[in-house]
């Protein structure tokens, strides 16, 4: 099954199972994140990537310098372990892992959340690349990624049993648009997908096509 059409399941089940206002709600928040431009503003193909230096799970510094090192470089931006979409990505990635790394090529998941989260995100999902922790949205902020969850949404996300606050340690409400990009290893960006609607994800399948065309050039 494509991850499309896990995520398309996941989204389904919500429609049936939600009441249709806490569905619609989302719906226009998401509609509305979308017209405010942030996708177009964020970081684009022939920019710098900036530099940095993150937290894994186990509280290791880790820094893009040392990511790059070895080849292109592919970032996956995610929410939280508490997104059912970004876990869905997340374990797609990790199925890929092998073929994004036969083409020298290092793949990295960042969010928001602390480092005992990434850690139970890293063994929940059994994944083999480095989750790393943005606390404070630093690097997604760099990127042009961050935005402030609104404030219609934000009873249904503590309703849904989600508590950004605890899961990222800080006092904000602010999330990463969920996004990948490709960047080459002398920092440059060759490719990204970002999109404001969190339902919708970039293929793995893109993914190694893009990989595969960095390969070659």
């Amino acid at each position: 099954m494509s991850l499309e059409k896990e995520l398309n399941a996941v989204t389904e089940n919500v429609r049936q199972h939600a009441p249709a206002e806490v569905f619609s709600v989302m719906a226009s928040d998401t509609e509305k994140l979308a017209a405010s431009g942030i996708s177009e503003r964020a970081l684009k193909p022939g920019q710098r990537m900036p530099s940095f230096s993150l937290p894994d799970a186990t509280g290791k510094a880790v820094t893009s310098a040392e990511l790059l090192a070895n080849g292109p470089l592919v970032i996956s931006f995610y929410r939280g372990n508490w997104c059912p979409y970004c876990n869905l990505e997340l374990r797609a990635l990790q199925a890929q892992l092998a073929d994004i790394e036969a083409v020298g090529a290092t793949l990295v998941a960042i969010s928001p959340e602390l480092p005992d989260q990434s850690l139970s995100t890293q063994e929940k999902h059994d994944l083999k690349f480095p989750v790393l922790s943005d606390i404070g949205n630093a690097v997604a902020r760099q990127f042009g990624l961050v935005f402030e969850l609104d404030a219609s949404v934000r009873p249904i996300y503590a309703a849904f049993g989600v508590d950004l606050q605890s899961h990222n340690g800080d006092g904000s409400f602010e999330l990463p648009l969920p996004a990948t990009y490709v960047v080459d290893r002398d920092g440059t960006v060759l490719n990204r997908f970002v999109n404001a609607n969190y339902r919708e994800r970039l293929e793995p399948a893109t993914l190694l096509s893009w990989l595969d065309n960095t390969e070659t050039a």
